[in-house]
């Protein structure tokens, strides 16, 4: 608790808000991602389309994962789910975006159902093994299933447009990804608050102590991978209308055990994590490839490794999190933003 920070009330210590402070900078921030289009170029855009998507997904699995207990190497294959739904709903029978938008969530969070049910008898380790075989399983249809997803030739998908104005290109994409963003975080936030939201919680914590508080343990756990799917999904969508292609080479295990780092990384339990996560593990390859490229003259081997250093790199900031900060970035923003609060008191 802040100083001078008193709660007199349940709606008071509910508030997301916590004090006009927060409230004029965090409507600051946000007016100034608005007019980031303005000054940013390609490169920079493309870059934040990428995050705003990753972010999406990364909220989904923290839903299930963070909030829930319930582990999932499958959130890559959701992803696909809902990319695949839109870009057939798009290129083949030509419905708008705006309505695919949805309707690729809604497919997610069918197919999430169905991998959720051995989580009411399964958890842990077993329940991992479970969307992994989900994550294969699925893998397998979006190459051999060319029926449907034309396998490796890939399915090419028009870009949004309202009318005749087309989101074609990264600075006017930004704006819907932004959109979702704030929405899905929003969402994220308030459902904590809600009877459902402490209901997954309580069933991460101890699931046969709120069994025995009341909790439906069937619909909760099947609730939870519907909403972290239809998260999915909806990322999904957003991939493949920026992209403008589908294949099954954008949605192996590597991604779904990259969002698990994000959700690792940012900091597991918290939404603010699923955002820092996502920036982080986004933007380190490309620091990384941008540091590697001005060494190649230098060193020119060093291109060759770029892959398995990536690699390398994730799975060691998985380790070095886990180890140090198991609450990850988003408790290293907590501990500054208290210091910066009690400065230059102390206690």
């Amino acid at each position: 608790m802040r100083c001078r920070d008193l709660r007199e009330s349940y709606a008071a210590d509910e508030e997301i808000f916590q004090s006009l402070f927060v409230k004029v900078w965090l409507g600051a921030f946000l007016v100034a991602l608005l007019f980031v289009p303005l000054f940013a170029g390609e490169y920079l855009l493309y870059l934040s389309n990428l995050i705003g998507i990753a972010i999406i997904a990364a909220h989904g699995l923290n839903i299930l994962t963070g909030f829930t207990g319930q582990v999932s190497l499958g959130h890559a294959a959701f992803v696909g789910v809902g990319a695949y739904t839109s870009a057939l709903l798009m290129a083949h029978w030509g419905v708008s975006f705006w309505l695919t938008l949805p309707a690729s969530g809604i497919m997610a969070a069918f197919i999430g159902l169905i991998i959720g049910i051995p989580s009411l008898r399964v958890k842990a380790l077993y329940l991992a093994m479970a969307t992994l075989a989900a994550q294969f399983i699925l893998d397998y249809l979006f190459f051999n299933w060319e029926s449907v997803t034309r396998g490796i030739r890939g399915i090419n998908v028009p870009p949004p447009a309202i009318g005749d104005f087309k989101f074609h290109t990264g600075g006017r994409f930004y704006y819907i990804t932004l959109l979702l963003v704030v929405l899905a975080t929003a969402f994220a936030k308030n459902l904590f608050r809600t009877r459902v939201g402490r209901a997954f919680i309580a069933i991460r914590d101890r699931d046969l102590a709120a069994e025995l508080m009341g909790v439906n343990l069937f619909r909760y756990k099947l609730l939870s991978f519907a909403v972290s799917s239809f998260y999915a999904g909806v990322a999904g969508c957003l991939w493949a209308s920026f992209m403008n292609i589908v294949t099954p080479e954008h949605f192996p295990l590597t991604l779904s055990i990259q969002y698990l780092a994000m959700v690792i990384v940012g900091g597991m339990g918290r939404v603010l994590g699923s955002i820092l996560g996502a920036i982080f593990m986004t933007l380190t390859p490309e620091v990384l490839k941008i540091t590697l490229s001005s060494l190649k003259e230098t060193f020119p081997y060093l291109g060759l490794l770029f892959a398995p250093l990536r690699e390398v790199i994730f799975g060691t900031l998985i380790i070095l999190f886990l180890i140090f900060e198991p609450h990850g970035l988003a408790e290293i923003w907590r501990r500054v933003k208290n210091f910066f609060t009690l400065w230059p008191f102390s206690y």
